[in-house]
């Protein structure tokens, strides 16, 4: 089911974190930070056009390319392989300076259905970026089994 006018569907959460930029930008295109709040495991160089390997467990051994790197500002990342629903996706994240803590805006779009996976995605997407925004403020790591 696609939108009435064709279109596909998005998942956008804007948050404040209250850390460097530099920081930020780290948690979210280095391996070893991504480990703290998504992917079991991680392996990608951050810089466009090369490919990340965000694994969850076996059966979600997943793949995306960078579409945009800019250091401080913008991480974008095409999915490659993954499953059917993430396939069509890309996801990034856009910050800006804002005194001394970062607004991010995160999104996930070309979702071609509305259905369970992109609902529960938007609500699992809104706990990874508490998880993001607490690791990166406190340096609270939540548990692989414990991330939703």
């Amino acid at each position: 089911m696609k939108t009435s006018n064709g279109s596909t569907y998005s998942i956008n959460h804007d948050l404040v974190i209250n850390a460097a930029i530099d920081k930020v930008f780290e948690a979210i295109t280095e391996p070893k930070h991504l480990e703290n709040w998504w992917p079991l495991k991680c392996k990608g160089t951050p810089r466009e056009n090369e490919e990340y390997n965000f694994f969850f467990t076996p059966e979600y051994d997943w793949y995306g390319k960078v579409t945009e790197f800019e250091k401080g500002k913008a991480f974008h990342v095409k999915m490659i392989k993954s499953d059917p629903d993430w396939d069509s996706t890309s996801f990034g994240f856009d910050l800006k300076k804002d005194g001394d803590a970062v607004q991010v805006s995160f999104w996930h779009i070309g979702w071609p259905e509305c259905n369970a996976h992109f609902k529960r995605s938007s609500f699992c997407w809104a706990m990874l970026l508490n998880g993001l925004k607490n690791y990166v403020e406190k340096g609270i790591i939540v548990p692989f089994e414990k991330r939703e």
